[in-house]
């Protein structure tokens, strides 16, 4: 009834990746004729992918079309994909928990609805390479976010069992609902509704906080006999 995994979302999670977001959409906004994008702004449209970044992009600064979306794709990907790390750094602490965590023999793996290549590179920026025992993006399968699916995948991908997940958002915590997983959020990420509303099993506002509510969570589901898998 252990958990053996702990799986991560990404941007706004372990990695404060506004800044570079910031550039490539006000890169790809600019090709498309629009005036840019506040950062403040772009950390309320963060987490369904390039297209929907792009779609609240547009629509910040007058309409969008389907048409308009899909010619600001490829500009955007290919600036992203360039600068995917100018100014990404983890969040303080992150990198503390996933030494203690992976110390503890738990499992490390990443899902996330950013496409699976610019992930890899920016885990690859930052060094990260052999952390992760799965990395899933939003076109590893034919589903995404919030589907459980790309949640559960993760973690067979990862050879894991039972999970708990780690997030930022309303997509996140309605994928591990959906899952039947257990859910901390973090405070500080890219959640376009007030964080605290949401439901979760723990919310933590500094990732010091992180191993011991995984602890408690799982002290709270061996006493009660619920050890959920995914």
């Amino acid at each position: 009834m252990e958990f053996d995994s702990i799986l991560f979302d990404l941007d706004g999670t372990l990695v404060e990746t506004a800044g570079d977001l910031t550039a490539s959409l006000n890169h790809a906004l600019g090709a498309l004729g629009r005036p840019p994008v506040d950062p403040s702004a772009v950390r309320q449209m963060v987490g369904h992918g390039a297209r929907k970044l792009l779609e609240r992009g547009l629509a910040h600064s007058g309409e969008w079309t389907p048409d308009l979306v899909e010619a600001g794709v490829q500009p955007f990907l290919d600036y992203y994909g360039a600068h995917i790390a100018d100014h990404s750094h983890p969040f303080a602490g992150v990198e503390q928990a996933l030494d203690t965590l992976a110390g503890q023999g738990l499992k490390l793996a990443i899902c996330t609805n950013k496409p699976v290549a610019l992930a890899r590179a920016l885990v690859e920026a930052l060094g990260w390479e052999g952390r992760f025992a799965a990395i899933l993006g939003a076109d590893s399968r034919p589903y995404r976010k919030p589907d459980p699916r790309h949640l559960t995948d993760t973690l067979a991908e990862a050879g894991g069992t039972r999970c708990i997940f780690v997030g930022d958002s309303k997509t996140d915590a309605d994928t591990a609902h959906a899952a039947g997983v257990p859910l901390v959020l973090v405070s500080f990420g890219y959640s376009a509704e007030p964080v605290a509303e949401l439901r979760t099993d723990r919310l933590i506002h500094h990732f010091d906080e992180l191993c011991p509510a995984i602890a408690d969570i799982q002290r709270q589901f061996m006493a009660s006999g619920q050890g959920m898998m995914a």
